[in-house]
């Protein structure tokens, strides 16, 4: 099976696992993961942040955001860029006021919002579909998240349920490593 078609089967497989989740187990697991960021010190030193909005089967990091703007943290999210055909980093200050639904129906900031430079982030978080602990990630399989993260410089880490952890993820050439992967048990550094 070439790697096209492994990440298509494994995409299917952990969808599936995560879809079993129950509801309480989201939130729960969601609450845990600001647990375990709050102390690390790349939350605690980053001044400037990329966050997203999550989808239904992603954990929920409402409250990162809010934890963030509390500690005085410059906030950004995603924002499609069509003159681009890429994602750029916005910054929000009210996430009921500074957000839209955007080109693919995933939220994102309003045009209003500035945009902030890919290479002035501390730290990027990021989500995907299933990650390894050597730092791989499998996303929706458009690329879209792989060339925003080629061109930032901070430190980059997935969120993931721990149901989205597996041995091996398959790479392309395009596909960016990260730091770290952070899930509602354990915070994981990426051995260089």
């Amino acid at each position: 099976m070439n790697v096209i078609d492994q990440k298509i089967a494994l995409r299917w497989r952990l969808r599936q696992k995560v879809s079993f989740l129950a509801k309480e187990q989201r939130t729960g697991s969601s609450d845990q993961l600001l647990r375990i960021l709050a102390p690390q010190p790349i939350w605690k030193s980053a001044r400037q942040v990329l966050l997203y909005f999550p989808r239904q089967d992603e954990p929920d990091i409402h409250q990162i955001f809010r934890s963030a703007q509390d500690e005085g943290k410059t906030v950004a999210f995603p924002r499609y860029n069509p003159n681009a055909e890429e994602y750029e980093a916005a910054v929000i200050s009210d996430v009921r006021e500074d957000v839209e639904t955007g080109k693919f129906g995933i939220r994102e900031p309003l045009p209003r919002c500035p945009a902030l430079s890919l290479k002035q982030l501390d730290l990027v978080l990021v989500p995907g579909v299933g990650f390894d602990l050597l730092g791989r990630r499998l996303g929706r399989g458009r690329g879209f998240y792989d060339r925003l993260l080629a061109h930032a410089t901070g430190i980059k880490c997935g969120v993931a349920f721990d149901e989205q952890l597996v041995e091996e993820i398959p790479v392309e050439l395009h596909d960016v490593s990260l730091d770290c992967i952070l899930t509602p048990t354990r915070w994981h550094d990426v051995a260089s």
